[in-house]
């Protein structure tokens, strides 16, 4: 419990926050690493992952580079690029967690856009479309929730395991939790271990709102109640 408290009271010092190396540019930092990482991830997977899921090929061999990029320790990644140009460079970390991001953008996409049911495919081209836009406008709409769901997967992740950068030495919240150690300080070690648990929390809590504000079709809110309808109030009320 002591460990906490002393957590609580680092948390609580605002020079803690404001210092010119504090939480808040900590975090920034950390939000950068973890951005830049997502940003090359979709431009890696989701291309490839809508253009086979759009023609039903390769999936296959997809899934199988997917459950193989995901084999992969970022740690190892790491440590490899510790021993190249790049290694204490910010790229270091964003390669690496662009690589982690990868795999469960690409398998969401891919199979977002295989399970959008064939008899809408062949409306919209029906109606004229072409590939582009049956993609555009038939496709993506439907395979959104799952392609969402992905892309908060890989968001979550990168930001949980962007702290590994600090071990290069670029600033991150993991940076709190090497000076912790560093100090024998486990109450800064518990502080920085819940301001990564908070940001990787508010990551998908943000990336859960926007699915939902982008997943065409009725939404309502999480928990609310679903109303009867007057036609089905009418019927039950008959049938007493």
């Amino acid at each position: 419990m002591n460990a906490f408290h002393d957590a609580f009271i680092y948390l609580n010092d605002p020079f803690n926050w404001t210092s010119a190396r504090g939480i808040a540019f900590l975090a920034a930092q950390h939000l950068k690493i973890a951005g830049l990482a997502m940003l090359i991830g979709l431009v890696v997977a989701v291309p490839p992952a809508v253009w086979l899921g759009h023609r039903g090929r390769g999936g296959g061999f997809l899934l199988g580079l997917s459950n193989i990029s995901r084999a992969v320790p970022t740690l190892a990644v790491l440590t490899i690029f510790a021993v190249t140009p790049i290694g204490f460079t910010i790229w270091a970390p964003v390669i690496a967690l662009a690589l982690f991001a990868v795999p469960p953008i690409l398998a969401n996409t891919y199979v977002g856009f295989r399970e959008v049911d064939p008899d809408v495919v062949e409306a919209a081209r029906a109606m004229g479309m072409d590939g582009r836009e049956v993609v555009l406008r038939a496709e993506l709409p439907l395979a959104l929730p799952l392609v969402m769901t992905g892309i908060r997967t890989a968001a979550v992740q990168v930001v949980a395991t962007a702290t590994l950068a600090s071990l290069l030495g670029n600033p991150t919240l993991g940076t709190i939790i090497r000076s912790g150690f560093g100090r024998q300080d486990y109450g800064i070690v518990v502080a920085g271990a819940l301001l990564v648990a908070a940001l990787a929390v508010g990551t998908d809590a943000v990336l859960g709102a926007l699915s939902w504000a982008v997943t065409p079709g009725q939404r309502r809110l999480p928990f609310s109640r679903v109303r009867s309808r007057p036609a089905e109030a009418a019927g039950v009320a008959t049938a007493r």
